[in-house]
């Protein structure tokens, strides 16, 4: 599904709330997996939610809600998507007997994953990111597994595309970026990281490059609080407008259509995750429209 040349596309949710009953949950699923029914994905994403308030001290827009395990949503109610499915694990949620024991189940023929560590380094956890690594190391050395990247960590550092080639040389399969608004900072990282390989003498990993529409200014406030940079003048104008779904919509098409011509003329290998970060309904039709529309420019 990702791999050096394709150009994949796939769409990123978060299971529902851990108190959701199992019929509700599979209700739910079969929704999710009708609105997907008509666009031509590659893959699903499952978001593992992890409590990050010790990352950002400011009220959270939207509250914190325990999710479902991602791996049970996917086992349990999603046995329907017949596709490929990349399950996030933040990883200090669970014992090491917890990871091993999915580590030792999963298959591999139709699951990735992303490991992410905790959200601050003093965080309590059960298990460190190094760890977990390690153990798919051991237990499970087929498991393709991703990381992120993140556009903001390269502005305020300048380092981003290296901890990427780090990461890759430690055996990252591809990479997932955090939501994109700001594009002239997200072409600078993706150039800085393909010339960097370039200089080792190394292939780059292929960059699944994450879209969200933004239809409030409470979604807009949301994505900041996640540490998202939208540029102020797209932030007046979400604030200003009318219709900040739309406004967020043709945003997102337009981002789209210039990494699709930077990453290929670059020849740098690239696809796309669409995703809503709010539950509301009309934000999350939004970015399947979304999905559709990109596979049109990605023909």
């Amino acid at each position: 599904m990702i791999e050096t040349g394709g150009e994949p596309l796939l769409v990123g949710i978060t299971p529902p709330r851990r108190s959701t009953d199992p019929a509700q949950a599979a209700e739910i699923a079969g929704r999710t997996l009708e609105r997907l029914a008509a666009v031509d994905i590659d893959g699903l994403i499952l978001y593992d939610i992890d409590d990050e308030s010790d990352r950002n001290p400011e009220q959270r827009p939207f509250p914190y809600l325990p999710t479902m395990d991602p791996a049970s949503f996917h086992d349990t109610h999603l046995t329907g998507w017949d596709r490929s499915v990349i399950v996030y694990r933040c990883v200090g949620k669970y014992p090491e007997t917890d990871l091993a024991e999915w580590l030792r189940s999963v298959d591999t023929d139709r699951v990735l994953s992303v490991f992410v560590g905790a959200s601050s380094g003093d965080k309590p956890v059960h298990t460190h990111l190094g760890q977990a690594h390690a153990l798919r190391r051991e237990i499970r050395g087929d498991l393709a597994l991703g990381a992120v990247s993140i556009t903001e960590r390269y502005t305020r550092r300048g380092d981003e595309h290296l901890r990427m080639l780090d990461k890759q040389q430690r055996g990252v399969a591809f990479f997932i970026s955090q939501v994109v608004y700001d594009v002239g900072a997200t072409k600078s990282m993706l150039s800085d990281y393909f010339y960097a390989c370039r200089e080792r003498g190394v292939a780059p990993r292929p960059v699944i490059l994450t879209l969200s529409v933004c239809g409030s200014v409470k979604t807009l406030e949301f994505l900041q609080w996640l540490g998202v940079d939208v540029p102020r003048w797209l932030e007046n104008t979400l604030r200003h407008t009318e219709d900040p779904l739309n406004e967020s919509y043709d945003q997102c098409v337009s981002n789209a259509r210039e990494l699709i011509a930077f990453c290929r003329r670059l020849g740098l290998p690239f696809g796309f995750n669409v995703e809503s970060v709010s539950r509301r309904k009309v934000e999350i039709e939004a970015s399947v429209a979304l999905a559709a529309e990109i596979r049109t420019l990605l023909s």
